[in-house]
């Protein structure tokens, strides 16, 4: 039996002037709205799991290093992500590459509950990485470059919450791949606590891409969520998902508590 230890984020923060501040250690990368925001509470996902970009970290969950940060500047709410630190080809406790990853993302909020943001993601994989979330071996030097953008509005009623990455995964063997994953969720409060809703979602792996490997991946599914406090929330989900040529269907059921 093999234990092994994540961190999963540990963060010290500075604030320097007003709302910009400065970050140092391992954090969520500021790569979209999702992975910024929900981190690892499924008590505040707004379905049962990640999209499937995240399933199979088609995004970076994490980047241990500084962050520079600014938040609700102006009329407009605007605010900035910074990133430089260790990219996907390192883990905790071992430093594959010199060189470092670099995340940029904007954001606004030009009404209440809306908002609007991109980012772009650069990193270089060098041959013979190991990445933590699968294991693979890395067996070419890959640079990798990821553009998202996203829509997130939370009202008391409606919500909506749409994201989308394309990503290139440069190599010498297959040249420059591009893969791509979208998502859409949409919800309706009909009663207080009650919450049905639906979630596209679409991932397209390109021939050749090295880092991602495989097939791509489509589902579909609708739910009812049912909020029995802000710590405490009930899901129910019919999903159907296809994955190559394979069809499944699944009934999932969570009751998620916080602390």
């Amino acid at each position: 039996t093999r234990f092994d230890i994540s961190v999963e984020r540990i963060v010290i923060k500075y604030n320097y002037s007003g709302n910009h501040n400065i970050l140092l250690g391992k954090h969520h990368t500021p790569v979209n709205y999702w992975n910024d925001t929900y981190h690892h509470g499924r008590v505040f996902f707004p379905t049962i799991f990640r999209p499937l970009m995240f399933a199979v970290a088609f995004v970076p969950l994490h980047t241990t290093g500084i962050r520079l940060q600014g938040q609700n500047l102006g009329k407009l709410k605007f605010g900035y992500e910074l990133v430089a630190g260790n990219g996907i080809g390192s883990n905790d406790f071992t430093l594959f590459n010199n060189s470092k990853s670099l995340t940029a993302a904007v954001h606004f909020r030009p009404i209440e509950n809306l908002r609007i943001g991109a980012s772009y993601y650069y990193d270089e994989i060098p041959k013979g990485s190991i990445l933590h979330h699968n294991g693979k071996v890395m067996k070419r030097d890959i640079k990798q470059q990821l553009v998202s953008g996203s829509v997130a509005y939370f009202g008391k009623r409606f919500e909506l919450l749409a994201e989308t990455t394309f990503g290139t995964n440069q190599n010498d063997s297959t040249g420059t791949p591009q893969s791509n994953g979208t998502y859409v969720y949409g919800g309706v409060r009909v009663l207080k606590k009650l919450v049905p809703y639906f979630k596209v979602d679409l991932l397209n792996i390109a021939d050749g891409d090295l880092y991602n490997g495989g097939h791509g991946q489509q589902s579909a599914l609708f739910g009812l969520r049912y909020e029995i406090n802000y710590l405490a929330v009930v899901k129910l989900e019919f999903e159907t998902m296809e994955t190559h040529t394979i069809r499944t269907n699944g009934l999932n059921f969570q009751f998620a508590v916080g602390f």
